[in-house]
């Protein structure tokens, strides 16, 4: 594969090799690679995160209307039947 560069990024890399900051153009490529693996990564977990805060803004919407609704259960209710459950669960 051949890769075209504009002139000014033909500069760019040719200095950085002449100044001793990259030993050759492969070194420097592979580099601007895995830079570019990262933030493609990092991109991809932005965007899983940005989606996860999307679903749980719905789920305290959809929390929120059930209140409304006067769909509720009480906290004391609720805590009873998680030590219910969990003693249960130590009992098998």
């Amino acid at each position: 594969m051949q890769i075209a560069l504009r002139p000014e990024q033909e500069i760019f890399v040719l200095e950085k090799i002449n100044q001793g900051v990259y030993g050759s153009t492969e070194e420097l490529f592979a580099l601007a690679f895995q830079l570019l693996e990262e933030h493609e990564i990092k991109k991809r977990e932005y965007e899983k995160k940005q989606q996860k805060i999307i679903e749980v803004r719905q789920k305290i919407l959809e929390g929120m209307e059930d209140v409304r609704q006067g769909r509720v259960v009480d906290g004391e209710v609720v805590f009873q039947q998680l030590e219910e459950r969990l003693e249960a669960m130590r009992q098998k």
